[in-house]
């Protein structure tokens, strides 16, 4: 006689909203920011983390996390791309960084889903979670962070 054995698997959620540092207009890493952060990542074996931010002029992406050149160009390249003072605006009340930042908030996206794997996030290795900050004094940025898993 073989006994049968179920596997019981404990899922939780999580959800916590915090506030990133403020930072000055560009591409910032902030993977270490979240993570420290957010300490129940820790607790998942398996599961998914969903980063949100509540904000229109600012995005979030992933990207290159060694080379800070890469961070460089992409803000010289967005800012060709939704330059300011175009003559065709009329969102401009908020000043001359604000219609830019809307288009490259829609361009970019605002939020990621990123798989956690043994209690970290399981990003590549040149993988890193990037605030792209479109206003020139942005200010906190706050973003949410929803965790699904197994338990460790």
């Amino acid at each position: 006689m073989t006994a049968n054995y179920k596997k019981i698997v404990i899922m939780s959620w999580y959800q916590k909203e915090i506030s990133l540092s403020p930072k000055r207009r560009g591409f910032h890493l902030v993977t270490d920011e979240i993570e420290s952060t957010v300490p129940e990542i820790r607790k998942i074996k398996t599961g998914i983390a969903h980063i949100f931010i509540k904000h229109t002029s600012a995005s979030l992406t992933l990207n290159e996390n060694a080379d800070p050149t890469v961070r460089t160009d992409m803000e010289t390249h967005f800012n060709k791309l939704a330059p300011e003072n175009a003559p065709y605006y009329m969102h401009d009340t908020e000043g001359s960084d604000d219609m830019p930042a809307h288009l490259k908030s829609v361009l970019i996206g605002n939020s990621l889903t990123i798989p956690i794997t043994n209690g970290k996030l399981n990003l590549g290795t040149w993988q890193g979670i990037y605030l792209c900050e479109h206003r020139n004094r942005g200010g906190s940025r706050k973003i949410v962070v929803t965790i699904n898993g197994e338990d460790l």
